[in-house]
């Protein structure tokens, strides 16, 4: 422990009376916490805390522009390019965040307070270890200067722009799989007129790859680290049709020239909270306004496709593969055993009152629903992957999702959940329909989600949905009741195949009932042998 007091006691027998009160003293101090800046890092350093020691700032090139710097990319790719310039001495990739919305001004001001360093802390049953980052090198904010980020993305030491921009950012409609081309957002950004002014990352995108057209380099590839199904082949079909909405010429040169490669990431990130902070303080005496707080568990899987060349990825322990295929297998082992748990312990968490993720797989009904779910309906339709036993990758799982120290909050594993419920249980129903195998359990999750959208858990107490869909989704679930149709009428959340199948149908009917006149945990019962 860094921070500590330290109680010295002196004895004083044979001293004369006069100092006889003074039989015992007591000094106490406490190590005062360092701000995280540059000129701070030797002191930082220790035995349970690991700082930069490579070169930042002008010494380096930032090959690397990302839009979306949140807590999974402090966590994540932006760790993985840390290892490659503390342990390899890569000095051509360093990472130029970028914010695009009104509210990445928070992010801006602290990472321009700390010299761009922030602290990854790791926590898990062995203990928590701190890890100073620093391989964001500098942060552009949009709404500041649109130009400045247009003209970073276009310069040639760009050589791949991420992203992190969450299901929304992408104007994906997923009925259609066609870019949402009605939005506002995008009709601004498709309109010459605006072309110095972007709002969405296809805006921005787009005004810098005609930049590098027009000055005859190569295409920058456009990364996707965003938790999607198909997350390259989505950027690159919405990318190409907003650009064919500008300029056919660019979409064909994008569509030949360009890159995009499909990835699956995972690392169990949570929202950093003010006691997170607190303790960073005083377990580890660093002073850091945004801390990460993670798993030391990570995985990265891509496929090898690069347009104008990458980082020694594999040196840092992330899995480069040949082709989509194979990102796809990896991918769907993750999207519906590990979201589609989240899925499973988030929406009857919350409405059973739970708070934190640990706690729900602390009740043996709980987690015997979970484990019953993945082992039951979820790994029977799952492709066998060589070298990988599903059964260990389970267990894996469960010890992850019971890990007390990280305290995930129910809310963040269930924000957004009309992009993550088509994506992580959908597919799986829809599977088991066609092959005729079990899927109740699944249909209980979707049922929790249908209620969950009322914001009413099952003591009466209220809680926050967060969803960019959530007028029209509560506007359906209070005109449907107990019964289904009317969400399932969204179209670009459900297919036909399911609201025309009637054992689709009566499952989730019996089940958004139940829940209704027994509550979550009585219903949940009926799933568990």
């Amino acid at each position: 422990m860094m921070s500590t007091d330290l109680v010295a006691t002196v004895k004083t027998s044979g001293v004369p009376p006069f100092v006889s009160l003074l039989s015992t003293f007591s000094v106490h101090y406490t190590i005062m916490p360092h701000k995280l800046n540059s000129s701070n890092l030797s002191q930082i350093a220790g035995d349970q805390v690991k700082v930069p020691t490579y070169q930042r700032g002008a010494a380096v090139k930032e090959g690397i522009v990302h839009i979306g710097v949140g807590g999974f990319h402090r966590a994540h790719l932006a760790v993985y390019v840390d290892k490659l310039m503390q342990n390899h001495g890569m000095t051509d990739y360093a990472i130029c965040g970028v914010g695009l919305q009104p509210f990445d001004a928070a992010m801006r001001d602290v990472l321009n307070s700390q010299d761009h360093l922030y602290t990854v802390i790791e926590r898990s049953a062995k203990g928590s270890f701190a890890n100073v980052v620093g391989s964001i090198n500098s942060y552009l904010f949009a709404p500041d200067d649109r130009e400045a980020v247009i003209a970073k993305m276009a310069h040639p030491d760009t050589h791949i722009v991420s992203l992190t921009i969450t299901e929304s950012g992408y104007y994906y409609n997923e009925n259609s799989h066609e870019l949402q081309s009605e939005h506002p957002d995008i009709q601004h950004d498709i309109d010459p007129a605006n072309e110095k002014t972007p709002r969405t990352t296809f805006g921005f995108l787009y005004a810098a790859l005609a930049r590098r057209h027009q000055q005859g380099l190569k295409p920058f590839t456009v990364m996707s680290c965003d938790n999607m199904q198909k997350n390259g082949s989505i950027t690159r079909h919405m990318l190409e049709s907003f650009a064919r909405l500008r300029n056919p010429e660019i979409a064909k040169w994008i569509a030949e020239k360009g890159a995009f490669p499909n990835a699956m990431v995972d690392r169990i990130t949570p929202q950093t909270s003010a006691n997170d902070k607190t303790t960073l303080a005083s377990d580890f005496a660093i002073e850091d306004a945004w801390p990460v707080v993670t798993e030391p568990f990570m995985q990265w899987v891509i496929e090898d496709q690069f347009s104008d060349g990458r980082p020694q990825f594999e040196k840092v322990g992330v899995q480069v593969v040949k082709n989509v295929h194979d990102v796809e297998e990896f991918e769907m082992h993750k999207l519906r055993l590990l979201n589609g748990s989240h899925s499973a312990i988030g929406y009857p968490g919350q409405l059973a009152g739970f708070k934190y993720v640990h706690e729900v797989m602390e009740d043996p009904l709980c987690s015997k629903f979970v484990w019953q779910m993945m082992q039951e309906e979820v790994k029977p339709l799952l492709p066998d992957i060589p070298g990988v036993n599903i059964d260990e990758y389970c267990h894996t799982l469960i010890e992850r999702f019971s890990n007390p120290t990280i305290m995930d909050q129910l809310p963040r594993v269930s924000l957004n959940a009309s992009g993550k419920i088509p994506q992580f249980i959908m597919p799986s129903i829809a599977e088991a329909i066609w092959g005729t195998k079990p899927f109740g359990r699944l249909c209980f999750v979707a049922a929790a989600w249908f209620r969950y959208i009322l914001g009413v858990d099952d003591n009466g107490n209220t809680f926050k949905v967060e969803d960019p869909m959530l007028e029209l989704l509560e506007a359906k679930a209070r005109a449907g009741g107990t019964k289904p149709h009317e969400l399932l009428s969204i179209k670009n959340l459900f297919g036909d195949d399911l609201r025309n199948d009637e054992r689709f149908i009566k499952e989730i009917t019996t089940a958004m009932e139940d829940i209704a006149r027994d509550g979550i945990m009585k219903t949940m019962a009926k799933y568990v042998n």
